[in-house]
């Protein structure tokens, strides 16, 4: 019963979940700057006053979900191998359909949890979301006065969850409701922007309207409208970047890559990304390419088995803590996205190229015969390494996921998208139990 117990709990009381991760935080974004009430009564959910902290708790619910589909997609894609040996996380390596459909995931994780998943996770904030505007919506400006700014943040990352949830599973149902395709879910994202982009132009908010404008051209490139896409990336300006912020004042609230990868040898790189080459500006040798910073730590993982390589990605430089920012959206994708929309062309070579700048890179060579797709697909492989897009675009290109039998004797299934948890399709009457 738990998706029913799931959506029936959140709206009789939303506020429940405001426990996770409002207690102190410390992220870089005055909103999440909220005390926490630690208890709320359901009625008093329709206190104008409380907007801000409904706002909060469901952009932190999100921020669990994006962490959890980054670091759960890394595994599926193969950028990541389970260097453990605990039952609720190396079959997301293997692709186990029976386990993975048994493990939905959850925000409530500490820095030593192995479990994945991202279903309930990105599902729990998606209602949230989508639950606050709705109720702001019942209030006027004087009684809220961020109204506005509240309902188009709510728009922008309502956007992002319908996206990763359509990008993610094989198909989709929300609230109960019947069986989604990947191409309706992406339909309502494609909404949830384009609200959320009047709404920030309205308000004169160029963060939120640059966010919405980013996840607008991803919806478009899933829906293979290049013309919708381009449109949009162009739209994004150079250095806009939206993140989702950490903090270890709550464990709930860490980027869960840091646990996983650095403080505890959980998850280990995979061979393909280990010795990477790029030649670098003003150099005629190639060098380690600086947007898969990886490195060799010279033992073995948790499971005395695979070799662990760790990735200083989300390493911030000032300190060795799980609170480094995690992109939602970024010029540098929409860049990506305008360069594989308009195909070879020099407004496409263009903006590769600026990518490739950012990290003091050569220009990409083209040579004849070269296929531009293949050519950007794997400048997206490495520039948006252990940002769970990797999996998005095996799936959206129908590449080859690992087969055969992997180090530790475990048989790669021939799953590739996520299928339904059971949760869902047990509860859910549209499947019929």
């Amino acid at each position: 019963m738990r998706m029913h117990m799931m959506n029936a709990h959140a709206r009789r009381s939303a506020a429940a979940l405001l426990v996770l991760g409002l207690a102190a935080t410390s992220a870089c974004n005055s909103l999440l700057d909220v005390s926490n009430p630690s208890s709320v009564p359901a009625s008093d959910l329709e206190d104008p006053l409380l907007m801000p902290t409904l706002e909060a708790a469901a952009i932190q619910t999100f921020q669990c979900g994006l962490v959890n589909f980054a670091a759960t997609a890394g595994m599926l894609s193969g950028e990541f191998w389970s260097s453990n040996g605990f039952v609720n996380n190396h079959p997301w390596e293997w692709r186990g359909v029976a386990e993975i459909k048994s493990n939905d995931g959850s925000c409530a994780y500490g820095r030593n949890s192995t479990f994945m998943g991202f279903y309930t996770p990105l599902q729990t904030a998606r209602y949230q979301l989508e639950n606050t505007f709705d109720r702001t919506d019942k209030f006027s400006d004087t009684e809220v006065p961020t109204k506005a700014k509240i309902q188009t943040e709510m728009r922008a990352y309502a956007g992002y969850a319908y996206l990763l949830l359509g990008e993610g599973m094989c198909t989709m149902a929300v609230d109960g409701g019947p069986e989604m395709t990947k191409a309706q879910v992406w339909a309502i994202a494609k909404d949830r922007f384009t609200d959320a982009i009047a709404r920030a132009t309205a308000l004169n908010d160029a963060s939120l309207l640059n966010m919405a404008r980013a996840g607008l051209a991803r919806a478009n490139l899933d829906l293979g409208d290049m013309a919708g896409a381009a449109t949009a990336a162009r739209l994004v300006p150079t250095n806009f970047v939206k993140t989702a912020e950490y903090s270890e004042q709550v464990q709930a609230r860490e980027n869960r890559f840091y646990d996983l990868n650095i403080r505890d040898d959980l998850i280990s790189v995979t061979p393909p990304y280990y010795n990477l080459t790029v030649l670098l500006i003003g150099q005629t040798t190639p060098s380690a390419d600086p947007r898969v910073p990886v490195r060799n730590v010279g033992r073995a993982g948790d499971d005395n088995v695979t070799p662990y390589w760790q990735t200083s990605k989300y390493t911030p430089a000032t300190s060795a803590t799980a609170t480094a920012p995690i992109p939602i959206a970024s010029w540098v994708e929409a860049k990506l996205i305008l360069a594989e929309a308009v195909g070879n062309t020099t407004e496409g070579k263009a903006a590769v190229d600026s990518v490739r700048a950012t990290k003091n890179i050569q220009p990409l060579v083209v040579n004849p015969g070269d296929d531009w797709t293949t050519l950007i697909i794997e400048e997206r492989r490495r520039q948006l390494f252990a940002e769970g897009q990797r999996y998005v675009d095996m799936l959206r290109k129908n590449l080859p996921f690992q087969s055969g039998t992997n180090r530790k004797g475990q048989t790669y299934s021939n799953l590739t998208c996520v299928p339904l948890p059971d949760v869902e399709t047990r509860n859910n009457p549209n499947f019929g139990g």
